[in-house]
């Protein structure tokens, strides 16, 4: 974050494209595009822009007394799930001598083009606009250069003949605001690489491209499946009573995982008081579902290694290949996370599987706890993320 003594030199520069001022503290809207327009960095500073609230227009204090709730909302903006990719921010307080001002410092994205609720933000010099197709085409393009997660750089054994393009047509329109589509004169290679699914440089789909709307996924990523086995007893050296390898692109791998939860929960009649019983869960269905989204969302998919799947007598098991990622260790998980697989995690967003970001872990102990099962277990090593959850006493 800047200092005390930076943030005056930006309040007194009016003709700044990396300055946003604002009185309000109330307007989401507008604290969102200015935030998708510095993460995009369409001038290509290569350094932070700042959004700060508190401010007038002609850089002088608006009096603001700058609340926790302010820094609460301002900082939701990063995991709510509307500007996706999700930018990389950081939030302060300062206190100068007129007043105090919100500080939302804001680095350019690794993997532009970024959109807020379907629509990509810009700054033209002091002021926000919306990107026409050669902008965000300049945008996709020097993603190529920026790119450093497994799911955004290209799958070069792949051709655009291996992606699904009617299923690639209903996401878009799931992801990218109707104006945008109506007013689209794109070719189908520069609609893809707008979502990060294509790399124009070597004409040929993203690795997120295969795996969400690819034809065959596990022809170039063997281990982009999840091993599925529901045994009798408590050891895995028990005979299954079902097994599946359930492959395919990610949306239909998603929607069987759901089918299958559904089969797996048992609901019981239960005492809760000594005049009062109810219809209770083994599971909290949302809770595994929240721990199966995570497994395949940050998942390594450069590995050979599925996901796993394990349903025992008295537990569940799902293990995901890859360890923790980024800033997250086991000290400080699941508070602080990295995404492993950005692309995948704001697909996982547009296609509903997610609602926010960060969130995943806490909410399935939440709903544990509620349910009265105990909490979910978490074991960590280089490979692998491994988390049981056992099934409500009776």
């Amino acid at each position: 974050m800047l200092t005390e003594n930076q943030l005056k030199i930006l309040l007194i520069d009016l003709e700044s494209d990396r300055i946003e001022r604002t009185e309000s503290t109330t307007n989401t809207d507008k604290f969102c595009q200015a935030i998708c327009a510095f993460a995009n960095d369409l001038p290509n500073h290569r350094q932070p822009g700042y959004l700060l609230v508190g401010v007038k227009d002609n850089g002088s204090l608006s009096g603001l007394v700058v609340t926790d709730e302010l820094l609460k909302n301002l900082g939701g903006i990063r995991s709510d799930g509307n500007v996706l990719p999700q930018p990389m921010m950081n939030i302060a307080k300062f206190s100068l001598e007129n007043g105090e001002i919100a500080v939302v410092e804001v680095f350019p994205s690794d993997l532009p083009p970024v959109r807020y609720r379907g629509r990509v933000h810009i700054r033209v010099g002091p002021r926000k606009a919306v990107a026409n197709e050669q902008e965000e085409r300049a945008l996709s393009e020097r993603r190529v250069a920026l790119a450093h997660s497994f799911d955004a750089r290209p799958c070069t054994e792949a051709t655009l003949d291996e992606v699904a393009l009617g299923q690639f047509d209903a996401y878009r329109r799931e992801a990218i605001d109707p104006e945008t589509i109506a007013a689209n004169h794109r070719s189908i290679e520069q609609q893809l690489a707008s979502l990060r699914l294509y790399d124009p440089d070597r004409s040929c789909p993203t690795h997120a491209g295969i795996l969400l709307f690819g034809k065959n996924p596990r022809f170039f990523m063997p281990g982009a499946y999840v091993q599925y086995l529901k045994l009798p007893g408590t050891e895995l050296i028990d005979i299954p009573e079902d097994q599946a390898e359930i492959s395919g692109d990610l949306n239909s791998v998603l929607r069987e995982l759901e089918g299958r939860l559904k089969l797996i929960i048992q609901t019981t009649m239960r005492a809760i008081s000594a005049l009062e019983e109810k219809l209770l869960p083994d599971y909290p269905e949302w809770a595994l579902r929240e721990l199966l989204m995570n497994a395949v969302m940050h998942r390594n998919y450069d590995s050979n290694t599925p996901i796993r799947f394990y349903v025992f007598s008295d537990h569940i098991e799902i293990q995901s290949p890859g360890g923790l990622y980024g800033e997250a260790t086991p000290e400080n998980f699941p508070t602080r996370n990295s995404y492993r697989n950005p692309v995948i995690a704001e697909a996982m967003k547009s296609l509903g599987f997610v609602n926010r970001f960060g969130y995943g872990v806490q909410r399935a102990q939440a709903l544990l706890s509620q349910n009265g099962n105990l909490p979910a277990e978490f074991e960590f090593d280089e490979h692998s993320v491994l988390v049981k959850i056992y099934r409500r006493p009776a």
